[in-house]
């Protein structure tokens, strides 16, 4: 398992994608706001994904 790192773009749940911003020792903190329809979903601006649920799409470097 590749655990993401601050700055990299997650894909979770059906295809929902986020920025992590806060590495925790079982999951990251991700900003959901960076998806083009964030608006139209009705979700939090940020939340917590365990480690073994998300897929890096983007890493940062």
């Amino acid at each position: 398992m590749t655990i993401a790192e601050v700055g990299d773009i997650v894909e979770f749940h059906d295809g929902l994608k986020g920025k992590v911003e806060k590495i925790n020792d079982n999951s990251v903190i991700v900003d959901l706001t960076i998806m083009d329809n964030f608006a139209t979903l009705d979700l939090p601006e940020k939340t917590v994904i365990n480690h073994k649920r998300y897929k890096i799409v983007e890493q940062k470097g």
